[in-house]
């Protein structure tokens, strides 16, 4: 039996983690076990605990309890928790997902020991490295066995990097298996948003109408903690609010709803959380989110995850950052770049309204890409370091 290390710690990797967790139950239940380790990055009950229950995911075998901190401290912590872990359960491969410091801290504590690592949504790229996400995935990337980027321009920007995509097996450190096989995030909507559908009811709950409100999320430390950034982006929303024409919904997440009463100006503090039009809330499931995403007539988000999802549910996006690593969202037309600019996210706004129709094209896969790599890991099951 082929034995998988997933490693999780923050809320998007484990929504992603649901897609393998859910195909090995339902197919390789015989051949393949998952051993889990959670390691305590995101320790907010209703921002990660409550997702296990909702996501059908096994509960964690370990919970390393790393909590925040700096960078390196909790990097570290998680560090040497993960490696006790790799030794003693010896497994065959160890998967990662996406960029966050658990992502970096595994491959880091893999990789030394010589535990293949297989990361998942692997070669994207935002070309900023002041970003701390960035710096993880380049580093997780080079240190992996098996990379499966979610689309085409992850693979090409693994190609600019020198890697290989004609490896033969048996794949190692040195020459990885590279594959774009679809995106796992695209089973998990497809799947997910059904279930929403059937167990969710937060429109009814909060007087909303489909296609009659607006999304908004909000969380990356470069516009919580500006509070040039993030009283831009609030007047932006608050003027789309006095247009009249939708309701704006904002599930806060907690260090954008504290950093709100601190940098927000008094007088624009007062005016968003006065004005009928602009529905604060607390942080959602993940269902619920669905839910709201399939739903909207637009959503306005600085998170990776939330892009595509209003992407795959096909909610055209504007995206409150100076870049994304989904460029083909934006090159499609359903989505556009306005980073914490006042106007530009006015004016894009504007646009959508004015052109309601926008281009979804099939980018990320046919709703397979979990299957389709554990069966690589299970074909190419003699991988090494």
């Amino acid at each position: 039996m082929l034995k998988l290390l997933t490693i999780i710690g923050a809320r998007p990797q484990i929504i992603k983690s649901a897609a393998i967790s859910r195909a090995i139950k339902n197919h390789y239940a015989p051949s393949i076990k998952e051993v889990v380790v959670h390691t305590g990055q995101h320790y907010d009950e209703r921002m990660s605990a409550i997702f296990f229950e909702e996501l059908q995911i096994p509960l964690p075998d370990y919970n390393l309890g790393a909590g925040s901190g700096k960078h390196g401290e909790q990097t570290a912590r998680m560090i040497a928790g993960i490696e006790t872990i790799l030794e003693n359960e010896q497994p065959d491969f160890m998967i990662i997902y996406g960029d966050t410091n658990s992502t970096l801290a595994a491959a880091v504590a893999a990789s030394k020991i010589h535990v293949p690592v297989v990361h998942i949504e692997a070669g994207l790229r935002s070309f900023n490295k002041k970003m701390p996400e960035e710096i993880n995935r380049i580093l997780s990337d080079h240190v992996s066995t098996y990379l499966f980027p979610p689309t085409q321009t992850g693979l090409d920007n693994l190609k600019n990097e020198g890697f290989r995509v004609d490896n033969r097996p048996p794949y190692t450190i040195d020459r990885p298996g590279v594959f774009n096989v679809g995106d796992v995030m695209y089973d998990n909507t497809l799947f997910f948003s059904k279930v929403a559908d059937k167990n969710t009811d937060i429109l009814e709950k909060e007087g909303l109408q489909k296609k009659q409100f607006l999304l908004v999320t909000l969380h990356r430390n470069t516009n919580t903690d500006d509070a040039t950034r993030l009283n831009a982006i609030f007047r932006a929303l608050l003027e789309i609010a006095n247009s009249g024409n939708e309701t704006l919904v904002l599930p806060l997440h907690p260090r954008t709803a504290k950093q709100m009463e601190i940098l927000l100006e008094a007088e624009l503090r007062r005016e968003i959380s006065s004005n009928p039009a602009i529905l604060l809330l607390p942080p959602v499931s993940y269902l619920e989110m669905i839910q709201l995403e399939k739903y909207a007539k637009l959503v306005l988000t600085d998170s990776g995850g939330v892009q595509k999802e209003a992407y795959f549910l096909k909610t055209p996006c504007l995206i409150l950052r100076a870049e994304t690593e989904w460029v083909e969202i934006v090159e499609s037309g359903a989505a556009v770049l306005c980073d914490a600019d006042e106007t530009r996210i006015l004016d894009a706004y504007r646009y959508f309204m004015s052109n309601p129709e926008s281009s979804f094209q099939t980018i990320y896969g046919d709703g397979s890409a979990a299957e389709k790599i554990l069966n690589l890991l299970l074909t190419g099951a003699g991988a090494t370091t």
